[in-house]
């Protein structure tokens, strides 16, 4: 497995996170659990842009892995 395809599977695995953080905050009815999973959910947006960046810069270094 390479560097790529791991971090193409944790970006996989972040977006799922963020759907169910998403689906967590629209359920309840507390308002201090939906601003934290709010707040969740803004940290793993700029964790899931970090990695896409982090993704681009591996496909322009190593474009044999583009696309895996």
């Amino acid at each position: 497995m390479t560097v790529s395809s791991k971090v193409k599977q944790t970006l996989a695995n972040l977006k799922g996170t963020q759907s169910t953080l998403r689906l967590y905050a629209i359920q309840t009815i507390d308002e201090n659990t939906k601003a934290t999973y709010e707040e969740a959910l803004v940290i793993t947006n700029e964790i899931i842009k970090d990695l896409e960046e982090r993704l681009k810069t591996l496909e322009f270094e190593e474009p044999q892995y583009k696309g895996y």
